[in-house]
């Protein structure tokens, strides 16, 4: 249904958008199980493959590089 100038955007009239969603009792809503493989932007049902986006994803923002620096990068203790 696209969209027209006289119409606005309703995300009330999109229907149900399931997701993960962290820290929930997540079920699957293609078989009802409740085990999950966790990727970066999504989660996989163990069962049946189905897969959901992560609620929390579309949240981060994606504006630089993600800059991953090790607990110990003051130390100077290098192996020889």
């Amino acid at each position: 249904m696209p969209i027209t100038s006289s119409q606005g955007w309703k995300p009330y009239e999109r229907g149900y958008h399931a997701v993960y969603r962290e820290h929930e009792a997540n079920h699957c809503p293609g078989c009802g199980r409740n085990n999950w493989i966790i990727g970066r932007v999504s989660a996989e049902c163990a069962f049946c493959t189905t897969a959901l986006p992560l609620a929390e994803a579309s949240m981060r923002s994606h504006n630089g590089p993600v800059v991953i620096q090790h607990k110990n990068r003051d130390a100077h203790a290098w192996a020889a």
